[in-house]
């Protein structure tokens, strides 16, 4: 029987426009809709029914920036959104929510504040809050994929496990270059914590990306550039 996998379309936002990047690098930055709303509608036409909302404004800010683009996406779209970059405080996240956000992905924020990231997995629920893992070589990166810590993907994972449903895990290597995927890392996550709902992002090249990240377990799949480039 075939796999299924829930394949997720990205949008970044710089300005407010949509853009990719290539390693997480501001300066590699390609626009590709002046409009993020615009590529909304055309994911939702194509049959998505989810959306992957980068506020990279907001990440180097440290705090929101694009909210009034999340907004706007979903009152004019049916798409259930996720959204991550830049949200630090109770502020932050309540207005992400209320902008109709279905769920916030805590990056920077799950490594650098365990208490905060604890206490919104308590108040808003495993369902809603997606811990996020930017890694090279297995470390997390936070700021913006800036900085590298001690930690490792695993770690990370091992501390919130208690309450978590959803990893995002982004390998910044791969991230815009259309390389493939990390299929290793992937099935090292996978078996070690096979409870998780994991959401693989970078790299994906191809429909053959996408049907081997299903065939090892992986549930949802980030899918930007290969999107925008009509790899897919």
């Amino acid at each position: 029987m075939e796999k299924k996998i829930t394949v997720i379309p990205a949008i970044d936002l710089i300005e407010g426009k949509c853009v990719r990047l290539m390693q997480g690098d501001y300066e590699s930055r390609k626009v590709y809709y002046d409009d993020p709303l615009e590529a909304a509608l055309r994911f939702e036409s194509a049959g998505m029914e989810r959306l992957h909302l980068v506020d990279l404004d907001g990440a180097a800010a440290s705090r929101v920036m694009n909210a009034g683009v999340l907004e706007r996406i979903c009152k004019h779209t049916r798409l259930r959104v996720d959204f991550s970059g830049g949200i630090k405080s109770d502020d932050d996240i309540c207005r992400v929510f209320d902008a109709g956000a279905s769920f916030v992905c805590l990056g920077s924020m799950a490594q650098q504040d365990r208490r905060k990231t604890t206490e919104w997995l308590e108040r808003y629920g495993r369902e809603r809050v997606i811990v996020g893992a930017d890694i090279r070589n297995n470390k997390v990166y936070i700021n913006g994929w800036k900085r590298e810590t001690e930690t490792t993907v695993f770690e990370l994972v091992e501390w919130y496990r208690p309450m978590l449903k959803y990893l995002m895990c982004t390998d910044i290597e791969r991230d815009g270059m259309l390389a493939g995927v990390a299929l290793p890392l992937y099935r090292e996550l996978l078996a070690r914590f096979p409870e998780l709902t994991l959401i693989a992002s970078g790299g994906v090249s191809s429909k053959e990306d996408v049907e081997a990240l299903a065939e090892i377990g992986v549930a949802e799949v980030i899918v930007g550039k290969a999107l925008y480039e009509f790899k897919i």
